[in-house]
Order: C-alpha cells, then structure tokens, then sequence
C-alpha cells in the first residue's frame, strides 16, 4: 500500500507531518514536470487539492516557489539550489568523490579511484575497494603512476589545451611505483583523439596483465579537465563488451556528478601533501 505524504512510519509525536507534506511538494517537480497546477501538484504528493494549494503558497511566500499568474502553474526557484549549495560548499574533492565512487564498486568492477594531475603523473587522492578484492596491482591513496601510459592518465590528457598538453608530456614521471612505460607519440597522439572523441578510455592496463579499466574525465563547465574517474576489474571477470555495457553509463554519470559538484563548491582540493609519499597497498 502506497505511504501518504504525512506518513512516516515512526512515532507522529517525533515528527512533523506538514513538514513531510511540504517536501513531498517540492519533489513533485522535476526536469519532466517544471511547471504544476495545483492539480497536479496534489496527484503527485498524494494530498488533497486544499492541502497541495496551502503548502504551494507557503513555499512560494517563502521564495522557494514562484506562480504564473496567467498560467496559474507553480515553478521551483533558484532558492532550492541554495539547499544544495550549503550542504556541498565546504567539501573537498575526496569527500565529494567518496561516495560516488562507492556506487561503482560491486559485481563488475572491484575498485573505482579518483586521480588528478601531479606533474606528469597522476596522483591517486581517492580509492573505493569491494570488500578484500585483490586485484594483483598495488594503488592506493598517494600512488602515483605516470600519464601517458595508463587509461586513467590519457582520460585526463586528451582534454587539455595544446600547449598544457605538450608541456606535461615534455615532463619526466616522477613515479617509482610502476615502471616508466613510453608510449610512442602517433600511439599516443591516436589514443588521445579517441579519448576526446568518446569521452572515456577503455583498455587492459600495461603494468598489470590480466586487469581491464575504465576512466572517463570529470570536467569543468568549459571542458577542462579537473580529474578523472576510473573502474578496474579482471579481464577473467567479464568479457569486454559486458565490462563496458555494466559500467560505461555510470562511470560517465559519476565524473558528471562529481564536475557539477565542484563547481558548486567552488574549489578543488586533492589529498593532503602527507600522501604523496604513502607507500602503497594491495588493491
């Protein structure tokens, strides 16, 4: 049976049922549905038609929705983004990306990472792991790899600008964590264009056989690259086509949300100096 708007499940003297009818009202928007009568409204919430109308003009009166007085359709504001804005405003980006990265991580892939550029390097700042999955390659956080040879590293590459480009790959790794692998540059340069054209790198990693990866870019909103995303898992796990068909979609959607997220916040923060020189762990 279907809860009602006022009904929480739990002790009525704890709670505040017009509290829950007003959010229910605020729900009922989306990117579908940006405009409700106070019809709809009600449909949506599961409340009657004088309930919903109280609740829209209290919201309105607050500036969290705003009428058209010709279409007598209601409409969320701008106020509402304030809600998120709070809640995320003070987040660096390992906290930001923690839980994201935990919702890739399960039956496909065994590890999803969070890297940033470090020279010509990527510096691994966050790490999601399922459970004791060992998968034979020793990252964690403070790991850094080189670049240009890696799927993570050339999903990051392939977006900056030309001349940041040349000068990062002019650029020694500074990594002893793996070895130096050079990737001639019409590889490189043809790996990139792929990467900027897909928008992901998809590719079995040249340090470790066996381990298949997945990265894609979190970007700004000029498309720059702030840093990237990635998912590993054993080749034996899943074929190719089921690796990317699982992942692809959501890998993507994580950079997104982590992009949208930052530029809310307003800053980027990697992981602390202290962890550049952690010495690494089994993944």
């Amino acid at each position: 049976m279907a809860r009602k708007a006022g009904d929480t499940g739990s002790d009525p003297r704890s709670t505040v049922a017009s509290l829950r009818k007003g959010l229910a009202v605020l729900e009922a928007f989306s990117a579908e549905q940006g405009e409700l009568t106070v019809s709809d409204v009600a449909a949506l919430a599961g409340l009657d038609p004088g309930t919903a109308y109280r609740m829209l003009t209290t919201l309105a009166e607050a500036g969290y929705l705003a009428r058209d007085a010709a279409t007598k359709r209601f409409r969320l504001t701008l106020r509402v983004l304030d809600l998120g804005f709070a809640a995320i405003g003070r987040r660096d980006l390992r906290d930001i990306a923690r839980p994201v990265l935990r919702s890739l991580v399960g039956e496909v892939a065994e590890a999803a990472s969070l890297g940033v550029l470090d020279g010509a390097d990527i510096l691994y700042v966050e790490r999601v792991r399922a459970g004791l999955a060992r998968l034979g390659v020793d990252i964690r956080i403070g790991t850094t790899i080189p670049a240009a040879g890696t799927a993570i590293g050339n999903a990051l590459l392939a977006f900056l600008p030309p001349p940041e480009l040349s000068r990062v790959l002019a650029l020694p790794p500074r990594s002893r964590q793996v070895p130096a692998f050079r990737v001639e540059p019409p590889l490189l340069a043809e790996r990139l264009a792929a990467a900027r054209r897909d928008g992901f790198v998809l590719q079995e990693s040249p340090f470790t056989p066996g381990l298949r990866l997945l990265a894609a870019p979190v970007l700004d909103a000029e498309r720059l690259p702030l840093a990237v995303v990635s998912v590993a898992a054993p080749v034996a796990s899943a074929s190719e086509e089921e690796f990317r068909r699982h992942l692809l979609r959501p890998v993507l959607a994580a950079a997104a949300d982590i992009g949208r997220a930052l530029a809310a916040s307003g800053s980027v923060a990697s992981a602390p100096p202290a962890a550049r020189g952690a010495v690494p762990e089994t993944a």
